[in-house]
């Protein structure tokens, strides 16, 4: 089955680019639909009843665009509020959770770290994850002000570095040999955050794992046949922020949504 409708994207800002383009390297003929809700972001400061809002807001702003399937590509939204997205809404969503299972199936050490935002931390779904895995001792980590910073162009910063120090000094300590990403905007940080772990610490996010989940979804509802898609990108934020991580080859757009 051919359909062409774009895949949509919602993150609290730009993070979730980190997702999109792992999609776009498994599926470049797709079109695409990418919000980032950065005059919204951090998400994971936000109460769940706020958390909902937003995102049935991005979901009915890309439910106009046509989307043929919505991937959340935010942690604190999908912990949050994809239940009642699913409730509502007749259309496909794909989530993003933190990867703790192949950590805690892989870990030696049976210590692994997991950085996130609070929203996630303390949801729910969280907290049954880290039920299912009790044999595995896990260092959760509150990443306070990486969002903001990478929102405002800062990740290269003075303050990002004293950041990620003191998240990963306790991570070393207690021997953690796997740290789990909990926020789609993190992946943009790995090169920082391997300078300060120990060689054979194995850090993985969710971005393949989705790009997969995706494919399949897309195998019921339709791949596209468009030899030229169209890949769009909105932000009521600051468009070079996201134009710096998406690169010269796509164009932002501001608009509020």
């Amino acid at each position: 089955m051919t359909n062409n409708n774009p895949v949509g994207f919602f993150d609290s800002g730009v993070g979730g680019i980190s997702i999109w383009m792992e999609f776009h390297n498994l599926l470049p003929n797709e079109s695409s639909i990418y919000l980032a809700d950065s005059k919204n972001a951090p998400y994971g400061q936000k109460t769940k009843n706020e958390i909902i809002a937003l995102s049935k807001k991005n979901t009915e702003f890309l439910l106009r665009q046509n989307c043929k399937l919505i991937v959340v590509a935010c942690n604190t939204a999908t912990t949050n509020a994809i239940a009642e997205l699913r409730d509502e809404y007749d259309i496909s969503f794909i989530g993003i959770e933190p990867a703790i299972k192949p950590a805690a199936l892989g870990s030696q050490t049976h210590t692994i770290g997991v950085l996130a935002t609070k929203g996630t931390l303390s949801s729910e779904l969280f907290s049954k994850a880290v039920e299912t895995y009790s044999n595995t001792k896990i260092i959760e980590q509150v990443g306070f002000d990486l969002v903001r910073l990478i929102e405002q162009g800062q990740m290269h910063s003075e303050r990002m570095s004293e950041l990620l120090y003191s998240y990963m000094e306790p991570m070393i300590r207690e021997n953690v040999d796997y740290l789990v990403l909990g926020c789609t905007h993190y992946p943009f940080l790995i090169p920082q955050i391997k300078k300060l772990l120990p060689d054979h610490v194995r850090i993985i996010d969710s971005g393949e794992a989705v790009a997969k989940r995706t494919y399949r979804i897309l195998e019921s509802v339709g791949f596209s046949d468009n030899p030229k898609p169209i890949n769009s990108f909105y932000t009521n934020g600051n468009p070079d922020v996201l134009q710096q991580l998406i690169g010269d080859s796509f164009k932002a757009e501001i608009r509020d949504f």
